[in-house]
C-alpha cells in the first residue's frame, strides 16, 4: 500500500458518516419540541370573574366569605334593634366589628371575613362605622403627632372620637363527616350584636353552609 492510500484510509476513519450530523440536529429539536410542550402545559393563568363560582377544594374560601357576609348583614339590618334605636335616639346607631375566632378545623383568613362584613355595613348607609382597636391605635399616635407638629388651625384634638353604640362578634365552627371517598364539610358561621352600654345582645345572627365532595382521594 502506497504512503497516499494509507493517508486516506486513515482520513475516511476519522471522518464521522455524512449522516450523523442531520440525526443528531433531528434529535435535538424533538428534544427542545417536547421541553416547550411540557412547559406550556405546566403552568397556565387566567382572570376569572369576581362573582363567578369556583370551588377547587370545598374548603371556606372568598367566596363564601362575601356570601355569608352580605347574607348576615342583611338580616342584622332588618331587624328590631336598628328601629328601636333610631326612634329612641333620632340618629344612626355607630357599630364596631370585634374579633371573629375561628374554631374551625382549617386555617381561615378571619381578617377578610371581618373586612367583608364591614364593607357591607358601611355601603348600606344604615349606620355609622368606627375604626377598630388596631386602627383606633394608629390614629391617636397620629394625634399626638400633630399635637407636636401640626398647626393649631389643622391638629385635631384629642377626646374627640366618636364611640360605638354596638359591637359585632363572631366565630366559625366547622365539622367534617366522610365516609370513603366522599365527604361532607359544613361550616357554621355565628355573629352577636352586642350593646356596648349594658352588654344587651340585640341580634344573634347564623349562617350555615353544607359542602358535598366527591373525589378520588379526600383528606379532612
Amino acid at each position: 500500500m502506497s504512503r497516499s492510500q494509507s493517508n486516506n484510509r486513515r482520513a475516511d476513519l476519522s471522518s464521522p458518516p455524512l449522516t450523523a450530523a442531520p440525526r443528531l440536529w433531528s434529535q435535538v429539536a424533538a428534544i427542545v419540541l417536547i421541553a416547550a410542550l411540557l412547559a406550556a402545559c405546566g403552568h397556565s393563568v387566567k382572570r376569572i370573574d369576581r362573582d363567578a363560582e369556583h370551588d377547587l377544594s370545598g374548603r371556606w374560601n372568598d367566596l363564601d366569605s362575601r356570601l355569608v357576609a352580605e347574607e348576615m348583614v342583611a338580616d342584622a339590618l332588618d331587624r328590631a334593634w336598628l328601629r328601636d334605636f333610631q326612634r329612641q335616639h333620632g340618629e344612626r346607631p355607630t357599630v364596631i366589628v370585634g374579633s371573629v375566632r375561628n374554631l374551625s378545623h382549617e386555617h381561615i383568613n378571619t381578617r377578610t371575613f371581618v373586612n367583608d362584613i364591614q364593607r357591607e355595613l358601611i355601603n348600606s348607609g344604615r349606620v355609622d362605622f368606627v375604626a377598630d382597636a388596631r386602627q383606633r391605635e394608629q390614629i391617636r399616635e397620629e394625634r399626638r403627632d400633630q399635637d407636636l407638629h401640626a398647626s393649631a388651625e389643622s391638629r385635631k384634638a384629642m377626646g374627640e372620637e366618636l364611640g360605638a353604640d354596638f359591637m359585632l362578634l363572631g366565630s366559625i365552627n366547622s365539622i367534617i363527616d366522610q365516609e370513603g371517598r366522599r365527604q361532607v364539610r359544613y361550616y357554621q358561621v355565628d355573629m352577636e350584636l352586642i350593646s356596648l352600654a349594658d352588654n344587651r345582645k340585640v341580634w344573634i345572627g347564623n349562617k350555615e353552609i353544607r359542602k358535598l365532595i366527591r373525589s378520588a382521594s379526600v383528606r379532612p
